[in-house]
């Protein structure tokens, strides 16, 4: 496998714990965001060699819950990257031990910028998307990040409201 591509994904697996349990008794979605979280991060920082910090969480679907004991699987990759960040798809399966199939438990999208040690952006190595697959992936980041924009727009006013109150 070509380097730069292994290090542009990271895939983290291990068993769904009793101490991951909601009141439903399903893992805690706060649990799975804090596995995506993780599995981004250490693809990010694999990818750009640095420490990195979260600017956006965004998208987030939760389509089938996760039992307890299940083996989960994290699957992070870079679908796009700017200046200093980088735009990361989480994919959450799980499946029972005993059984040979995965099933997509969550998806989201995740923006890391990384970061040196002053806290600062620095510029990170481009991602050139190869595959079909990779190519709309890119486009589909393209797309969240203008959405994201016009949402922020449409904020803008409420959070300036909201700050002014404060």
């Amino acid at each position: 496998m070509d380097m730069s591509l292994a290090r542009a994904q990271i895939t983290l697996q291990f068993l769904s714990e009793p101490t991951d349990i909601n009141y439903g008794g399903k893992v805690h979605g706060g649990v799975v965001m804090k596995w995506i979280d993780q599995a981004a991060y250490a693809c990010a920082s694999q990818w750009c060699q640095s420490y990195c910090v979260t600017v956006y969480v965004g998208g987030i679907r939760f389509l089938k819950p996760i039992p307890i004991g299940y083996l989960v699987k994290t699957h992070a990759y870079i679908i796009y990257t700017g200046k200093s960040s980088m735009h990361i798809a989480v994919d959450v399966f799980s499946k029972n031990v005993q059984e040979a199939d995965y099933i997509l438990n969550t998806h989201c999208i995740v923006v890391f910028a990384a970061v040196d040690s002053d806290s600062k952006t620095i510029v990170v190595k481009p991602f050139e998307p190869i595959t079909p697959q990779q190519i709309k992936l890119r486009d589909y980041a393209v797309k969240l990040m203008k959405l994201r924009k016009d949402v922020e727009d449409e904020m803008k006013p409420f959070l300036e409201n909201t700050i002014s109150n404060s």
